[in-house]
């Protein structure tokens, strides 16, 4: 079996609205070689298709089939563990989609899991509900643990700043099913038919898409057209097998 990718979205292959330079061309080759990739991402926010049509518009040339969320990660997570059950959701469409489609049934009274992922319709009647949901033994689900997310005009509070404040709340700590959880890391492969020492992941955040691979066992490569620096690397107590300045200079993998 041959060598595939698992890739990250901003600050990989674009960074706000601008598309990185070479991000275009690397994966329309990756689709013109039938190379195995997926874009696997720790936003629960957009379903697989909202996200596969926003990357069309950018010039990438790929089906929903190319991307993976944490949304689906956790859903197929719980199906597994309780089949047919219940949620309370502080969220927006993908998470609510993926649900659905792993047979599970959103709620607004005791239910079995209170799972929360990213939105921007936060409010406080939403967290006091989950608040006494999960102090009546309903189970706390993160959908990733990332603690802000970028937009076109700064940063807003993520899943894990919104997780925190239930935790604090009630005592009880969230289970994460994102990146880089074992079991977003080992879903996105499985998701496009890789084994673990074909796997290699692209990524700009050490804590997330290189911590998770390295965990794996995974090839990794660190671009440095996002959150980290080089300079950053002293940090950590584990390093990508490559650091490259783009995903541009991924190009060469493939020859």
């Amino acid at each position: 079996m041959g060598k595939g990718f698992l890739i990250d979205m901003d600050g990989v292959v674009y960074r706000g609205g601008e598309v990185i330079a070479g991000a275009c061309e690397f994966i329309n080759t990756l689709v013109k070689r039938e190379i195995p990739f997926t874009f696997f991402t720790n936003n629960s926010q957009r379903t697989r298709r909202d996200t596969a049509i926003k990357m069309n518009r950018l010039g990438f040339n790929i089906t929903e089939k190319n991307v993976f969320n944490c949304a689906m990660a956790t859903a197929r997570f719980l199906k597994r563990q309780r089949p047919d059950g219940t949620a309370y959701v502080i969220g927006e469409g993908g998470i609510l989609h993926a649900l659905h489609c792993n047979g599970y049934a959103v709620v607004d009274s005791a239910p079995d899991y209170v799972i929360v992922g990213e939105g921007r319709t936060l409010n406080m009647e939403a967290i006091e509900a989950a608040t006494n949901m999960i102090l009546g033994g309903a189970k706390l689900i993160s959908t990733n643990p990332d603690p802000n997310c970028p937009t076109a005009t700064g940063m807003r509070p993520g899943c894990g700043a919104v997780v925190a404040m239930l935790e604090t709340a009630t005592g009880v700590k969230a289970f994460s099913l994102g990146k880089p959880s074992p079991v977003m890391m080992r879903e996105a492969r499985k998701e496009i038919g890789l084994s673990a020492e074909d796997t290699i992941v692209i990524g700009d955040t050490m804590e997330t898409d290189i911590q998770g691979g390295v965990q794996m066992g995974y090839e990794t490569i660190l671009v440095l057209t996002g959150n980290t620096r080089r300079s950053d690397l002293s940090r950590y107590a584990f390093y990508p097998t490559h650091i490259v300045d783009s995903i541009a200079d991924v190009m060469r993998f493939l020859n």
